[in-house]
């Protein structure tokens, strides 16, 4: 799971100054974790709480989501989510946001089958993202780690997509020039899974995602999930982008990563 949090914090002094090239440096002092990685690893903490009984994991995320959130409230929640994680009675709001693709990566990594995956995925997205097309992006990022766990080529990882979720009709190089920031699922996850099939390798997948521009830490934080599942992660960049993380994001990595071991 630490590919999503690499790709939030080499995106993160990109997402509101865009530069569409893949020759940045990856890691500067400018680089920080956001809300994509608290969440990443609120979702996890999730998981690792359940020890295998998932019936009370829409619960249980939520109370993560705040327990761990709340400990971060600049970090740089949306509106929306913001009162979500702050409010006196937090319900789910009909959101279809990226917001519910960036934070489900330990789903994919967790679930023992393409159903448990897509269950897992459901249940922790409708505490807050209950639009079904927020539901949609969180499920297909999910499922597209899942494949590449069980081995399944980028061909067969896109017709599936093609088939079940998005159409992806389009190249990275068509659309970089003319790509907007955007925050909404439709926008964003299928522009994500598609940095990633027309990636050559992990750090290649990071540098594409940023190149598009848009909302990059996010789109980086999908995309690179799929790409850890499916390429593995380089020590140096996984060294690098824990130095970033505090002893209690870390901590909880750790015991989630630990957990995934045990599996």
């Amino acid at each position: 799971m630490i590919g999503p949090i690499i790709g939030d914090i080499a995106g993160s002094r990109f997402e509101f100054n865009n530069y569409r090239h893949k020759d940045f440096e990856m890691f500067s002092r400018k680089c920080f974790f956001t809300d994509d990685t608290v969440m990443t690893l609120a979702v996890a903490k999730a998981i690792v709480s359940c020890k295998g009984d998932y019936g009370s994991l829409s619960k249980i995320a939520a109370d993560c989501m705040h327990e761990v959130g709340r400990r971060y409230p600049h970090c740089g929640f949306g509106g929306m989510f913001w009162k979500w994680m702050f409010g006196s009675n937090p319900r789910p709001y009909n959101s279809f946001g990226n917001g519910s693709a960036m934070r489900v990566s330990p789903c994919g990594f967790f679930g023992k089958t393409m159903d448990e995956v897509k269950e897992l995925s459901e249940k922790v997205t409708c505490v807050t993202h209950n639009h079904p097309e927020g539901i949609k992006g969180a499920e297909a990022t999910a499922v597209c780690i899942f494949l590449a766990r069980e081995g399944k080529d980028k061909e067969y990882i896109r017709q599936y997509i093609n088939d079940h979720y998005y159409k992806l009709d389009f190249t990275i190089d068509e659309i970089r020039a003319s790509y907007e920031f955007n925050e909404t699922c439709q926008e964003t996850v299928p522009q994500a899974l598609e940095c990633f099939l027309e990636s050559t390798d992990f750090e290649d997948c990071v540098r594409t995602c940023i190149s598009l521009g848009g909302d990059c830490d996010t789109s980086a934080a999908i995309a690179c999930g799929i790409a850890e599942a499916y390429y593995g992660v380089p020590d140096d960049m996984r060294k690098s982008a824990e130095k970033y993380l505090d002893s209690y994001l870390l901590g909880i990595l750790r015991e989630a990563e630990a957990a995934l071991q045990d599996l």
